[in-house]
């Protein structure tokens, strides 16, 4: 039987040196805002009972998650999403306490995503979640927030602001079902015109079947509204419609008129979106790093009805594009190597914890002789080996070397 202990499951990697510096650079940062705009972190399990994330209303296909049983029989899985455990952390332990609640999250999410697709099926998400708020000043936070947070590590980017109300408003005057609902909303993700008239070709022509072929042409500036007005053909899609271009006015006003897009097409899977949601792309990286909206119906899913929007950040591609603009140096090398001569080693480890308090990078040696040291230092390129004996001898290896 074939072993596959020597390489890692499909959609993982091992992360080396400076890989680790530029994730630990990415979450330190982001969560220095997060924590700055009065948000706390809250951590939740990497198992959680299938039950929580119940496609349903999650809108996770159950294909696409990794899934296990307990010692009790109970169905597990990989934590799939970070907005979901925290609806629940919500609102079974921090019920009481006076709303809003601010919250962020640095953790990974597990996905089995199709082979050659070229996403990670490990991927280290941090965002925030702002529950127990309605409203338009609480949608600008939040978006403000992600701006903000971009812009500490990606100068540039692109905002995409859209409504899930919209396509729901304009798909409920369909006569059709759940499934071809998902059909026509997988096309218009996916600005599949051809496969979108195919569907549509089918029903019978009206004003609804109209708006649906136009919506996902209907992207762009702030001429998006004029466009889509003529579709509105009930209260839903109107007053969907008026909130969206009041809060784009907003954003423009906040100086984000630049780098922002208004896509009418943005209908993201996750079914728990309820009205704004928005993403954030940048050059060169086919998928959005940031996701967000307003989910206000997720949380009576566990007993505790409330407001909330969020978003969460792919932490991972962030470090890459790091790695990639040379803005993550290399680790710093070795100073000193310190050698203890025999009977010695505690003095040595003793003195190398002193070097080390004073904010030198140093390393035990772990050999027996000088000349192993010294060798050892020479390849390794650390200039100065320190001896420890009764006094300390200090060799600088760049004149050992001449």
């Amino acid at each position: 039987m074939k072993k596959y202990n020597k390489i890692t499951p499909e959609g993982t990697k091992d992360l080396l040196f400076e890989e680790c510096l530029a994730r630990r650079y990415v979450e330190q940062t982001l969560s220095q805002v997060f924590s700055s705009r009065g948000f706390n972190e809250v951590v939740t399990p990497g198992l959680e009972f299938y039950d929580v994330f119940d496609p349903d209303f999650s809108g996770i296909s159950q294909e696409t998650m990794y899934k296990m049983s307990d010692r009790h029989g109970r169905l597990m899985v990989m934590r799939p999403d970070s907005t979901i455990p925290i609806a629940r952390l919500t609102a079974t332990r921090l019920q009481k306490l006076p709303k809003p609640v601010r919250l962020y999250y640095n953790q990974k999410i597990y996905r089995s995503n199709p082979g050659l697709t070229g996403r990670n099926n490990e991927a280290t998400q941090t965002g925030i979640e702002l529950l127990g708020a309605p409203g338009r000043r609480a949608d600008l936070e939040v978006i403000v927030t992600a701006v903000e947070a971009l812009s500490r590590c990606v100068p540039n980017f692109r905002l995409e602001l859209g409504h899930a109300g919209f396509f729901r408003a304009l798909a409920a005057q369909l006569p059709i079902n759940d499934d071809l609902r998902e059909d026509i909303r997988s096309t218009i993700e996916s600005k599949n015109y051809a496969a979108l008239n195919t569907i549509l070709d089918k029903l019978e022509n009206s004003c609804s079947v109209d708006a649906m072929r136009r919506l996902p042409r209907l992207f762009g500036g702030e001429e998006v509204f004029a466009q889509a007005a003529p579709l509105c053909s009930d209260d839903a899609s109107s007053k969907t419609l008026a909130y969206l271009h009041e809060l784009y006015r907003a954003l423009v006003d906040l100086g984000l008129g630049d780098r922002m897009i208004v896509d009418l097409g943005l209908v993201q899977r996750n079914d728990y979106y309820t009205d704004i949601i928005f993403s954030a792309y940048v050059e060169n990286v086919g998928d959005a790093v940031l996701l967000g909206g307003r989910y206000d119906n997720l949380l009576a899913q566990f007993d505790a009805p409330m407001p909330a929007v969020g978003f969460g950040i792919n932490v991972d591609v962030l470090a890459e594009l790091l790695l990639k603009q040379g803005r993550i140096q290399a680790p710093p090398p070795v100073e000193i190597l310190v050698h203890s001569d025999e009977g010695y080693e505690i003095k040595a480890l003793q003195y190398a914890s002193r070097l080390a308090g004073e904010g030198r990078k140093c390393e035990s040696s772990v050999f027996e002789t000088r000349k192993e040291a010294l060798d050892y230092a020479k390849m390794r390129g650390i200039r100065r080996v320190d001896c420890v004996c009764d006094t300390v001898e200090t060799i600088d290896i760049v004149e050992e070397t001449v």
